[in-house]
């Protein structure tokens, strides 16, 4: 039997907008939280990002909450400024009544902005902790009238180091309150957070599917000896060629690092971390939600919030240290039932983190080797070939085909054929495919080679025609 909307005890009018934005079947974290919110219950709800946990405690919410008051009766609190914004746009979205007024609350916008709309009067604030911290203190952002409050990513924000914080605004919340925590995983420092603020919760988990490979291929790649990882990652992406990607790095440093080695190899790439101001990461955002730029580098901290649709590719440059960080990873991509695939580079220290991720996923991964030179050849053939099925049937061939008729007078057609052929190829190939000079300290291994690109000792030579008399 299928749930609805409805048999979760939302109201018939939340139910026909739902119905009307395209939403009719809750998701499994909603089908069990929802209606354990609604009867008053605390809660803490286990389940990975992207399943739908917003909405299942923002309609709890938005049902109860009054609107003819201008009382702060919900907050939502978020480990990173990202997250917050998209909650913040999610709750929005989940209601159509204008006298709804929710505000996100964090560091890199204007405090007094956030301080007129606060005295304005709004029911539901999401915000992280240390503003929300900086506007209680300051008298700003009153909590008398909570009914609820939220933690979401609550494993993220404890292992940021906010749990001084986090529960400094439990202390200072009316003791009557509803509290939620959403979690991926349950650590030992959320059971103990849980036991010290919440009132006899019910625990809802949403297993991780294991079966997380039907839609999301894992390649994982040994680094050879002596090869760094960015030297190892070049012929990894020019074999793959992702649409977007995400690349995990564990550090800023890192990020910028392997961003500026990425640029300067001529790929469309951005950084994305802590270092970077509100704008910035808004500007970034919204850029590669545009593919205006294919590849983000980002370390695990600034991602989360960082939430992009068809997202091809997740490349894991550095392992995470918890095989639940590295679900949670490789599910931004192979989403809505499409296939993604998730790249690990892994070193020889990896492979106890290897075997712990086998034993999750339950499924032996293969380890494979770095693409060679021939490899990538033969997909950069491939590629052209499809390019040039396409281009047969464009609108744009009949501008060419004079040129094709001077060449075919002196010139054997199929030569005049590979020839144009060999020209695309050469022109797309990346520059350290080309010229036998490399790439210095990160080049590929000998198996590429440092022969000039296209010196193959038996390549054909362009035949000329014999000129014909006229009248023969």
């Amino acid at each position: 039997m299928t749930l609805s909307f409805t048999s979760l005890g939302l109201s018939e009018t939340r139910v026909r907008f739902l119905e009307k934005s395209g939403f009719t079947i809750p998701t499994p974290i909603q089908a069990q939280a929802i209606p354990h919110l609604l009867s008053g219950r605390d809660l803490v709800g286990l389940a990975q990002t992207g399943t739908g946990k917003t909405a299942a405690f923002g309609l709890p919410i938005l049902e109860q909450v009054d609107l003819n008051s201008n009382a702060v009766q919900a907050m939502i609190l978020t480990p990173t400024r990202e997250l917050a914004i998209q909650v913040y746009q999610a709750i929005k979205s989940l209601s159509e009544d204008r006298r709804l007024r929710v505000l996100p609350i964090y560091g890199g916008q204007s405090i007094d902005l956030q301080i007129n709309r606060l005295h304005k009067g709004v029911q539901v604030v999401v915000g992280t902790p240390g503003r929300v911290l900086d506007l209680l203190k300051r008298g700003d952002l009153k909590l008398n009238k909570l009914s609820w409050l939220v933690l979401d990513e609550a494993d993220e924000m404890l292992n940021m180091g906010f749990i001084q914080d986090v529960e400094r605004i439990l202390s200072q919340s009316p003791p009557e309150r509803q509290t939620a925590f959403f979690s991926a995983t349950m650590a030992p420092s959320i059971r103990e957070l849980a036991a010290k603020f919440l009132r006899s919760p019910v625990t809802v988990t949403i297993e991780q599917p294991k079966a997380a490979p039907t839609r999301i291929n894992q390649v994982m790649y040994m680094v050879p000896r002596g090869w760094s990882k960015s030297r190892a990652l070049q012929p990894i992406l020019e074999l793959e060629d992702p649409e977007s990607a995400l690349i995990f790095v564990r550090t800023r440093k890192a990020a910028a690092d392997l961003t500026r080695q990425l640029q300067a190899a001529g790929h469309s790439v951005d950084e994305y971390h802590g270092d970077l101001s509100q704008s910035q990461r808004e500007r970034l955002l919204l850029r590669f939600r545009q593919r205006q730029v294919r590849w983000v580098v980002a370390t695990d901290i600034a991602a989360r919030g960082l939430h992009v649709d068809d997202l091809s590719h997740v490349i894991n440059y550095d392992l995470p240290d918890s095989v639940d960080s590295y679900v949670h990873r490789i599910g931004r991509t192979g989403r809505a039932g499409k296939e993604g695939v998730a790249i690990t580079l892994l070193q020889a220290l990896d492979r106890r983190k290897l075997k712990d991720i086998e034993r999750h996923i339950r499924q032996k991964l293969e380890v494979g080797n770095i693409p060679t030179r021939a490899q990538i050849e033969a997909r950069y053939i491939e590629k052209l070939q499809d390019q040039l099925k396409e281009a047969l049937v464009g609108d744009r061939l009949a501008s060419f085909l004079p040129i094709v008729t001077q060449l075919s007078e002196e010139y054997d057609m199929r030569a005049i054929a590979a020839a144009a052929l060999q020209m695309a190829h050469d022109h797309t190939r990346p520059a350290w495919m080309r010229g036998d000079q490399g790439v210095a300290d990160d080049a590929p291994n000998d198996d590429y080679g440092s022969r000039p690109s296209g010196d193959y000792s038996n390549k054909p030579k362009p035949v000329k025609r014999s000129r014909t008399a006229v009248g023969d």
